[in-house]
């Protein structure tokens, strides 16, 4: 379920990966699902406009904008055909579905869910692509609820998902981490981060809460669920090892939907990384120097330089492996 809220980290996610996924040759789709999208920097293959207006819903229906929303996700779900039948001409493509952004449809509202589901009982291989701003990670209490909305959205969706720190460039943007990156995408002991609560000017409210903090955390830990990857969308590198995820998450390396053959095995043996390859150079490139001691070499102080996008793919990037379908399905945190 795509969901995307302040900053237009989706909007930046969805037309980024559109034009990657073009430049290694993969024939791509978007169809937009959010009835909030007034103006589309692209063109969809198909609109949910065509089938329910917001703004008529909001007239008819005497309703603010999100019950608006919600009645046009109600709607979706009771005429799904209309979606199954767009896919249908889609078959050979790689397909964006653009979701809404509001937290509620994924957390506890079954919409979204009811949507996704008739799809994958259609044999649409989905995977959804959660998006969080990383410079939450600076933050002990915003950190907490994140980890809570995406252990909701899992646990609600029931689907595969891949979580994304989205802007990684500008995850000390307001302020430093209290731990190293990796941490923040693994997650192992949350409840490290309920001295830090402390710190955030409302001591008051932390003291009132502490014990529902502890709670979250502990939730959070034994459901042993979350974790993130980490994206900055003008960055090539980031950008190809999150679909890397992605494309393990919806079954796109794994063949076409005629059955499974030797790429599964190749899949499982390929592409490993280690912890410093997958941390090691994000905190290189984005994190403050004074914090990376025990990454950069002696005298080394210059981050180095990021290709980006629009510079082009390497050889061999994308050749060779481009059978199957996918579906991705993009949400984001903010």
């Amino acid at each position: 379920g795509g969901r995307g809220g302040g900053g237009g980290s989706k909007t930046t996610y969805r037309e980024g990966m559109r034009q990657f996924l073009l430049g290694i040759g993969r024939k791509v789709a978007v169809i937009n699902l959010d009835p909030a999208n007034d103006i589309l920097p692209y063109e969809p293959a198909c609109n949910i406009s065509d089938l329910v207006s917001l703004d008529s819903a909001a007239s008819a229906c005497e309703l603010g904008p999100n019950g608006a929303l919600v009645y046009c996700i109600e709607y979706l779900a009771s005429n799904v055909d209309w979606l199954l039948e767009e896919l249908d001409k889609l078959r050979d493509h790689y397909v964006l579905l653009d979701m809404p952004g509001q937290v509620e449809l994924y957390t506890h509202h079954g919409s979204v869910r009811s949507v996704l589901h008739a799809l994958q009982k259609q044999n649409h291989r989905l995977a959804a692509v959660h998006l969080v701003d990383a410079h939450h990670c600076s933050d002990a209490s915003k950190f907490i609820s994140v980890l809570l909305v995406t252990l909701s959205t899992m646990v609600q969706l029931e689907m595969p998902q891949v979580n994304l720190l989205s802007k990684i460039d500008l995850i000390e943007s307001y302020g430093d981490l209290a731990f190293n990156l990796d941490f923040y995408t693994d997650a192992p002991d949350p409840e490290r981060l309920l001295p830090f609560l402390e710190d955030d000017g409302n001591s008051e409210f932390t003291r009132k809460h502490q014990k529902l903090s502890a709670a979250i955390c502990e939730l959070v830990q034994d459901f042993s669920l979350v974790s993130f990857g980490a994206l900055c969308i003008h960055d090539r590198e980031s950008v190809w090892a999150a679909l890397r995820s992605i494309d393990k998450a919806n079954g796109y390396v794994f063949g076409g939907q005629e059955g499974a053959d030797a790429s599964v095995f190749a899949c499982a043996a390929s592409e490993l990384e280690w912890e410093d390859e997958r941390f090691g150079t994000v905190q290189e490139r984005y994190m403050h120097a004074e914090d990376l001691s025990e990454l950069l070499p002696p005298g080394a102080s210059r981050r180095p330089q990021v290709d980006t996008i629009g510079e082009g793919r390497r050889a061999g990037e994308g050749e060779g492996e481009e059978t199957g379908e996918g579906r991705g399905v993009e949400r984001e945190s903010g």
